[in-house]
């Protein structure tokens, strides 16, 4: 599905809205001017998709987020292993997940043998009981439609669905959905040692300003969010680099894209990426 061109009266309100967005101003009497509500939410599949690809981007260094099932390893973060759609991790207990969500469909799968030693090391960076069997046995399941169903149905019970629901809440269009998206995937729902959760950003960002739902205005909500994750990430250890913040994320907002309307171009980490459209790639 195409998504449908923008009028002239719609094009002069997204650049009046990136002017405002630019010089930090809110709307006049702090009213929900450039409110994203409308229109397709983050779970419209067009608009889902090229959510996933985002997230991709920043985790796989590519925009073929179907290619990522049987990705598998340790980058290093303290969370042990870093695999599958959007980076489940050994150490968090969303790896743990899958895993389980796959047994239960598939009885007797070679990754099921490994569920006693996801259990003893979450919370750890260990690859205790797991090593090369294990991750062997998790690319070669990628084969299997009913292990790629166990990874979408944990993104989305875990991640996807409840930034979704939250930003709908909140008066936020696809943008700000998928801004809340990539903070839950990147830092989960909670803080924990060492990391800031999407809970906590969230109430930073309300302390500075209104969320459109309160009247607010988006673009000048959304700039506070960011403000908060940016904080985030510089404050943990294993996540230092902000590009997938302020060379993406902030790129859409100061352009008005509050519905992520493609075409979209943006960089993380050095490498540069677009979005032209359904057709486009």
């Amino acid at each position: 599905m195409k998504p449908t061109p923008r009028s002239p009266a719609a094009a002069l309100a997204a650049l009046a809205l990136a002017l405002a967005v630019l010089s930090g101003c809110a709307g006049a009497g702090g009213g929900s001017a450039g409110k994203g509500g409308a229109g397709a939410g983050l779970d419209d599949p067009v608009k889902k998709d090229i959510a996933m690809q985002l997230v991709s981007s920043a985790e796989n260094s590519t925009l073929d987020w179907k290619g990522q099932y049987d990705y598998i390893e340790d980058i290093g973060d303290g969370r042990g292993y870093t695999a599958g759609i959007i980076g489940f991790c050994s150490g968090t207990g969303d790896m743990l997940r899958v895993v389980e969500r796959y047994a239960k469909a598939r009885p007797g799968n070679a990754l099921e043998r490994f569920l006693p030693a996801l259990r003893a090391v979450k919370g750890t960076d260990a690859h205790t009981g797991l090593g090369r069997p294990f991750t062997e046995a998790w690319r070669k399941a990628e084969d299997d439609a009913a292990f790629r169903r166990a990874q979408d149905t944990e993104r989305d019970r875990s991640y996807f669905d409840p930034a979704v629901g939250q930003g709908k809440k909140d008066g936020l269009g696809a943008l700000g959905q998928f801004i809340y998206y990539d903070a839950y995937v990147m830092h989960g729902a909670g803080d924990a040692d060492g990391n800031v959760g999407f809970r906590t950003m969230r109430r930073q960002a309300l302390d500075a300003e209104r969320s459109p739902a309160q009247g607010g205005d988006e673009a000048v909500y959304l700039d506070a969010f960011l403000d908060a994750r940016v904080a985030a990430i510089r404050k943990e250890p294993s996540h230092t680099d902000t590009g997938r913040v302020e060379t993406e994320q902030r790129v859409f907002l100061r352009e008005g894209k509050l519905g992520l309307e493609t075409p979209l171009r943006w960089r993380v980490y050095d490498d540069s990426y677009v979005i032209k459209g359904p057709e486009g790639g």
